[in-house]
């Protein structure tokens, strides 16, 4: 099987063009191809496929093979793909992309030729919870706001009370030493982002009764009303250093909660870059923006 690897901001996913070749049981390569010793690694797998309503279909595979609807940084990915390969015309730089969370609209920005980063019309967020709802995990009660952006994320601002039950609670809270700029630490933690035991939290929380079909759960720290500070962990897949729908997902909780304003470009770091996303009162849609890079190409029995 022929694939590219490909990442948004580190948010990496083995693809296939599909308009060329076939996968037969993709949960099954998807979890082959993620595993990052003994396959290609990634955090899951895309298939390209051609689509009757778009210009193509965004089909993808978690590491774990479970079947996801949206992944934001992997539609990015999926735009470069089909303009830098030829998929679309070269002078199209606005493409539409099928998924199982309905037709994407993308803006191409484009330099020398290729794709630098692209510009996705996520839809409208969709609220799930009450704002600020509570949610018991361990017998801890947490503060959250859930939100869907084609797939379901509850979202969490580590202040007040949220803050206070992570200090209560030492088992949650360790020491987190990875490369990027998000923690260049010099031995120190920057925010109580970097003390988050992700490995012991993140599983409670995609698995809780509230959440029949699991959820992503985000952690984060408000730096100012145009900049968040995030970490994710995604359903089926653990925590990456990017998630798309969780920036955006984010942001909306962000503008719910009273932290940032619709109509302004709202800067989310994450572990692996960094996304800008807008709130558009005008249509009420989520706009995000962000780099997408190609590293290689290769082929791997099956």
């Amino acid at each position: 099987m022929k694939f590219t690897k490909m990442h948004g901001i580190g948010n990496d996913y083995v693809y296939v063009n599909c308009f060329e070749e076939e996968v037969e049981d993709p949960s099954a390569v998807a979890v082959k191809v993620s595993d990052r010793h003994f396959g290609i690694g990634s955090d899951g797998l895309i298939l390209i496929k051609p689509s009757d309503t778009a210009d193509c279909q965004m089909d993808m595979y978690n590491l774990d093979g479970s079947r996801g609807a949206m992944c934001g940084n992997g539609i990015r990915c999926v735009g470069k793909y089909v303009y830098d390969h030829g998929i679309v015309f070269p002078d199209k730089k606005r493409i539409s992309v099928e998924t199982p969370s309905g037709i994407k609209y993308l803006d191409l920005q484009t330099e020398n030729g290729t794709v630098r980063s692209v510009t996705v019309d996520m839809g409208e967020p969709e609220l799930t919870s009450r704002i600020a709802d509570t949610l018991e995990v361990n017998g801890t009660e947490y503060v959250f706001t859930g939100i869907s952006m084609g797939n379901p994320h509850a979202v969490l601002f580590l202040e007040g009370k949220n803050l206070k039950q992570l200090k209560k609670t030492p088992m949650l809270l360790a020491p987190v030493w990875r490369a990027g700029e998000m923690s260049d630490r010099k031995g120190e933690a920057k925010t109580v982002l970097d003390l988050l035991n992700l490995e012991t939290t993140g599983p409670e929380f995609e698995a809780h009764e509230r959440f029949p079909d699991r959820t992503n759960t985000e952690f984060i720290v408000v730096e100012d009303e145009t900049h968040l500070l995030m970490r994710v962990w995604e359903r089926g897949s653990g925590e990456t250093l990017a998630c798309g729908t969780g920036t955006c997902a984010s942001a909306a909780a962000a503008v719910l909660n009273g932290y940032a304003g619709k109509d302004t470009d709202v800067d989310v770091s994450l572990l692996g870059g960094h996304l800008i996303i807008r709130w558009c009162s005008e249509d009420n849609h989520i706009y995000m923006t962000g780099e997408a890079t190609e590293v290689f190409s290769g082929e791997i029995e099956i």
